[in-house]
């Protein structure tokens, strides 16, 4: 059975292929993503890794946990499952003064 696993603290110009490859020293990859800021279209420095089986994933962990990657050291570890969020509000950002005084 796949293991998705969370990689943090990576540099920030790392791709898709080159976290593959890495992950690709402890087994089996079935996927490799970085994820992207939406706003800026730049790395957010983490990522996921599903490794095919348990064993490949445990070796991963012992291979890159802690351990330097390009001058960064990793967190590697068993991604939990995404927390609920409350949803956004409407509008956007209404900020600043609200005593609808004309400037």
């Amino acid at each position: 059975m796949a293991k998705k696993l969370y990689v943090g603290g990576l540099p920030y110009r790392t791709n898709d292929t080159e976290l593959r490859q890495a992950f690709e020293k402890a087994g089996a990859v079935e996927s490799a993503t970085i994820i992207m800021d939406r706003a800026t279209g730049r790395s957010k420095g983490f990522g996921f890794v599903e490794m095919s089986a348990d064993e490949d994933a445990k070796k991963a962990i012992e291979m890159w946990d802690g351990k330097d990657f390009d001058g960064r050291n990793l967190t590697v570890n068993e991604a939990r499952p995404m927390e609920a969020r409350p949803p956004r509000r409407e509008g956007g950002y209404q900020g600043g003064n609200n005593n609808n005084s004309n400037w």
